[in-house]
């Protein structure tokens, strides 16, 4: 006697968080195999193939992966790279409020684990409707599509190809604000609130000018006009720091901060290229210059603490401010898995996992 098929309401779906990714170890040898994984993306070195070859070969690998794993190794903790342990508490979070009918994940672009080894898993479980969730609030074609772009390509390459949603970025949801404004008002407290910080500095990865430039279809709106980071328009929903903008704008408002209060820097250049502006660490010097006593730094192109927080803002960021005569720089943590931040995320979710049959009264 025959069995009748599954009703598609009744599969598991699953949860895919993408974040960028980390070195197994803090030794030079991962963190070398890491940066070749990394840096070999044409998506987040958009240049010639043969050029993009050269550069990472000849002049960053030799001499960088030392450097960075010494770095690293500042930051690393008892579990791990805090970017991963960070994230599988936010996985484990998750898959509490969403509920038993929902498988979530957590994989890396570069590294481990990666996105082919929670696909097969996926596969194994017969998981086969899947959420994509990038980790990266604003869009950028070097992190947010290179992702959506290797998920893309993975799943298409089975033979049962899984039904795949990427939800889009998130750099405007209320949810994300909020929580970025909560963490930083508890980081405040023991200042007084933001009447004891004498200026707020939201720090955003950097990306080239060029990338920006190539998000805009009309080829006269990024970084052409004066003011067109300002307001978000058809020429400029995919430009990263438009997003960015937008971001800062919504937490400083959030916050309660007047406009002479908070500023915007980008951190993390590599090369000698233009990116974008204004720098974070020539931020850091003028609000030090300007013998500030207490500044406090936000980076809400994170979700996680990771290299660039911890060490790039924490440590050298802290010295280049009181170097250049500032007194106190206090960092902000990441959104990390907060309760808060948990509670964003599967607001985001729920929505998308209602369509699939998966109420978010019984994802409770």
């Amino acid at each position: 006697m025959s069995t009748a098929p599954t009703p598609t309401s009744s599969r598991r779906v699953g949860v895919l968080l993408v974040n960028l990714g980390t070195p197994d170890a803090p030794e030079t040898p991962a963190v070398r195999r890491y940066l070749r994984e990394f840096l070999m993306d044409p998506r987040v070195v958009d240049i010639p193939a043969v050029a993009r070859w050269m550069l990472v070969h000849l002049i960053i690998l030799p001499f960088r992966p030392a450097r960075s794993a010494a770095a690293y190794r500042t930051i690393w903790g008892p579990r791990g790279s805090p970017l991963l342990t960070h994230g599988q508490d936010l996985r484990a979070g998750l898959a509490a409020a969403l509920g038993a009918d929902v498988e979530v994940r957590l994989a890396m672009r570069y590294g481990n684990p990666s996105i082919e080894s929670v696909l097969d898993g996926f596969a194994r479980d017969g998981v086969d409707r899947i959420i994509v969730l990038p980790l990266f609030p604003q869009y950028s074609s070097a992190a947010f599509g290179s992702a959506a772009a290797r998920v893309m390509e993975l799943a298409g390459e089975r033979w049962n190809v899984p039904q795949i949603e990427i939800l889009p970025p998130f750099f405007d949801d209320p949810g994300f604000v909020a929580a970025s404004a909560a963490i930083a008002e508890r980081a405040f407290a023991p200042y007084g609130g933001t009447s004891g910080i004498d200026h707020v500095l939201l720090s955003f990865h950097g990306v080239p000018e060029r990338q920006c430039r190539r998000s805009d279809p009309t080829g006269a709106h990024c970084l052409v006009r004066p003011d067109c980071c300002e307001a978000l328009v058809d020429a400029n929903r995919h430009c990263y720091r438009a997003q960015c903008v937008a971001t800062a704008k919504a937490i400083a408002v959030a916050l309660g901060l007047s406009e002479d209060a908070w500023s915007i820097g980008f951190q993390s250049r590599l090369g000698r290229t233009p990116w974008i502006r204004p720098y974070t660490d020539e931020s850091l010097a003028e609000l030090g210059r300007r013998k500030l006593g207490r500044i406090a730094v936000l980076e809400p192109s994170f979700v996680a603490d990771c290299l660039e927080t911890v060490e790039e803002i924490g440590d050298r960021g802290r010295e280049i401010f009181r170097e250049a005569g500032g007194g106190e720089l206090v960092l902000v943590p990441c959104l990390n898995a907060e309760e808060i931040w948990v509670e964003a995320v599967s607001a985001m979710l729920r929505p998308r996992l209602d369509g699939m049959g998966v109420s978010p009264a019984a994802a409770d």
